[in-house]
């Protein structure tokens, strides 16, 4: 079968071959592992493209390619990042058209990077006829949706508080999720504590961090709730690597709570590991189908 070239970019650029919806060989990163995370939020929007470009041509070595795909954290709309808040020098960059023009001839489509993970998920594992959603939980908090739809879907920055004082998020809205549970959003609310402490603290019965996890949990069983009376029940996971903070019995009790209608209940939510080669399989599967079309 005809091979894809997937790309996964978050906190680093993952570039991957695939073939009937798995990888094929290694995966190649930029910035290699041990090497500063924050390489590419100081990087030009050229640069990431450039760099982009050498990971697939790494990852093609040559060989025959039907699509391209990428996913990439943003609203996305027609190859272009219209906005990306924690990568905010890319803002209005057309990153299909840069990487066409430097000689990638095959179709290249890019999508938000968690509707990547949604697809890749689905593929994995034999979901491809059903909904899909994910939220990762990461520097921001993405939603994925598979079967990808025209749509920005940036839920990460749904309102689940009406407090004027929740303005954390790095878009610089007010009672967005992601100014709750993003990484970045944790570090500024606690100054004097890593996101880790927070969350071992209030097991150990702080009371501040205990109340601050209840916050955690309540917010994201409210964007799941908004989901499910949009777009109706069906699975949920949850990635990233602050996942391992979400407690799945917690979460689903609270939204129970909150989705009430007969119809609208019966959600579920699986944790499913963090992994590039989930993200990069979903990249290529979304451009395949989209070339398709």
């Amino acid at each position: 079968m005809p091979k894809s070239v997937g790309v996964l970019v978050m906190e680093h650029i993952a570039v991957g071959l695939v073939e009937n919806n798995q990888l094929v060989g290694s995966v190649t990163l930029y910035p290699e592992k041990g090497t500063s995370v924050d390489a590419l939020q100081s990087m030009p929007a050229e640069n990431i493209g450039d760099c982009v470009q050498q990971q697939i041509d790494a990852a093609a070595k040559g060989q025959k390619i039907q699509a391209i795909g990428l996913g990439f954290p943003g609203v996305i709309r027609n190859g272009i990042i219209e906005d990306s808040p924690n990568l905010h020098q890319v803002k209005g960059f057309n990153l299909q058209a840069a990487l066409s023009s430097r000689g990638l001839s095959v179709p290249i489509r890019v999508f938000n990077d968690a509707d990547a993970m949604a697809a890749g998920i689905a593929a994995t594992r034999d979901k491809l006829q059903k909904l899909i959603r994910v939220w990762t939980l990461g520097n921001g908090v993405g939603f994925g949706r598979y079967p990808w739809r025209e749509g920005v879907w940036e839920g990460g920055h749904s309102v689940v508080t009406l407090d004027p004082k929740e303005s954390l998020c790095g878009c610089g809205g007010r009672g967005h999720l992601e100014g709750i549970l993003g990484h970045r959003s944790m570090r500024l609310r606690f100054l004097d504590l890593e996101p880790e402490e927070v969350f071992a603290n209030a097991r150990n019965g702080d009371a501040r961090c205990t109340e601050f996890v209840t916050l955690c949990h309540r917010a994201l069983a409210a964007a799941t709730a908004t989901s499910i009376h949009m777009d109706g029940p069906g699975q949920f996971y949850i990635t990233g690597h602050n996942a391992k903070f979400i407690d799945i019995g917690l979460l689903d009790r609270f939204v129970h709570e909150m989705v009430r209608m007969s119809p609208l209940q019966g959600s579920r939510f699986e944790e499913v590991p963090t992994s590039d080669e989930v993200g990069i399989i979903g990249a290529a599967l979304n451009a395949e189908r989209a070339a398709s079309v």
